[in-house]
C-alpha cells in the first residue's frame, strides 16, 4: 500500500542522519591513526616499510570506494567470516580514509621548510622527537584545512553503504521512497541533511584555509 509522504517520514530520514553522523566519525578516526602511521612511514627512511605504505595508498586512491565495500562485505563472507554491513562499512570507510588521510599528511608533513629539519637534527634530536616537537606541530597547522574538506568528502561516502544494505541516510531514503512513490520529496529531504551535515564544514575548511593563506603571507 502506498503511503503519503508526511512529517513521519521526514522525522525518520533526519533520524537516520545519526547513523550517517556516527559511521563518518568510526571511519575518521579509525582513518587519523592509521593515516598518521602511513604518513610517518611515508617520510622516513625505511625503504621496504615506506614502499609497502606507497602501495596501501596507491590501492584505495586508485580503486572506487564502491568497490572496495563489496569487496570487503562479500570478501569476508566467502572466506567464511560472518559480517554485517555496519561492520563492513567502518572497515572500508577506515581503510579508504587512512589513505588519503596518509598522502594528505605526508604532503602537509614534506610542506615544512627543510630548515626546520635539518635545525631539529643538528640540534641532536632523533627522528621521533623531530617529528613530535618540531614537524608534526607546523604540519598539523598546514593541514587543519585539507584535513576538514576530506571530512565532508567522507560524510558524502558514507551514502555508499546503502549499497551493501547499512542503513544510514541514504538507504532510509530508499526505503521512504519505496514506501511512497515519492521521489522529489525523499531524495531532496536527503539532498537537504546532507548539505546541513556537509556545509558548514565546507565553509569551515574555506575560512582556515584563507586565514592560513594570509598568515603565510605575512
Amino acid at each position: 500500500m502506498i503511503r503519503a509522504f508526511g512529517w513521519n517520514e521526514f522525522f525518520m530520514i533526519v533520524m537516520a542522519a545519526q547513523w550517517t553522523i556516527a559511521l563518518s566519525a568510526i571511519a575518521f578516526a579509525g582513518g587519523g591513526i592509521g593515516g598518521l602511521i602511513i604518513a610517518l612511514v611515508r617520510v622516513s627512511d625505511l625503504r621496504i616499510p615506506r614502499l609497502l605504505a606507497i602501495g596501501f595508498i596507491r590501492l584505495f586512491q586508485g580503486t572506487p570506494l564502491l568497490m572496495q565495500l563489496f569487496l570487503v562485505f562479500f570478501g569476508m563472507n566467502i572466506f567464511g567470516f560472518a559480517i554485517n554491513p555496519w561492520l563492513a562499512a567502518t572497515i572500508a570507510l577506515t581503510l579508504h580514509a587512512s589513505a588519503f588521510l596518509g598522502e594528505i599528511w605526508r604532503g602537509c608533513i614534506e610542506a615544512v621548510p627543510p630548515g626546520q629539519r635539518e635545525a631539529a637534527t643538528a640540534l641532536g634530536l632523533r627522528y621521533f622527537n623531530r617529528m613530535r616537537y618540531v614537524i608534526l606541530p607546523q604540519a598539523a597547522r598546514i593541514a587543519v584545512a585539507p584535513t576538514v574538506g576530506f571530512l565532508v568528502q567522507l560524510i558524502k561516502g558514507t551514502s555508499l553503504a546503502a549499497i551493501i544494505g547499512f542503513t544510514e541516510l541514504t538507504r532510509q531514503g530508499q526505503i521512504i521512497n519505496n514506501a511512497t512513490f515519492s521521489p522529489f520529496l525523499v531524495f531532496g529531504t536527503v539532498a537537504a541533511v546532507y548539505f546541513v551535515l556537509c556545509w558548514p564544514l565546507a565553509v569551515l575548511a574555506r575560512r582556515m584555509e584563507f586565514k592560513f593563506s594570509r598568515a603565510t603571507a605575512r
